[in-house]
């Protein structure tokens, strides 16, 4: 039996999201490149975040929604996790301002088909 119910992992997702959202809210990349070290890793606790709860959404659903990057997510977080030496601000912030708002809807989307049981 899994540890958590795969549709609070996919809350997870959405939670940090907009944990990460909010931090960065008001910020260009200047500032983001000039923030606080233990923000910094806030945000990069976040990523591991999304990308543990990713990948322990199952098979099925993941197969479901295959317009949401299931597999991204879970590589962004083995680097956030093993490779965090070698993050880089720049994709980082990219992957915020780009990468993360689409996701949202997607997200939600899925919770409310799931529910509905479409």
């Amino acid at each position: 039996m899994p540890s958590r119910e795969w549709r609070l992992r996919v809350q997870d997702i959405l939670d940090a999201i907009a944990r990460i959202q909010g931090v960065i809210t008001g910020m260009n990349f200047t500032d983001f490149e000039r923030i606080e070290e233990l923000i910094l890793q806030g945000i990069l606790y976040n990523f591991i975040i999304i990308g543990e709860a990713a990948v322990n959404v199952p098979n099925a659903i993941q197969s479901r929604y295959p317009e949401i990057p299931w597999r991204l997510m879970g590589d962004m977080r083995n680097v956030m996790a093993h490779e965090y030496f070698q993050v880089n601000l720049d994709r980082l912030w990219r992957t915020i301002c780009e990468d993360l708002p689409p996701l949202v809807p997607l997200l939600e989307e899925l919770l409310a088909q799931e529910m509905r049981g479409d």
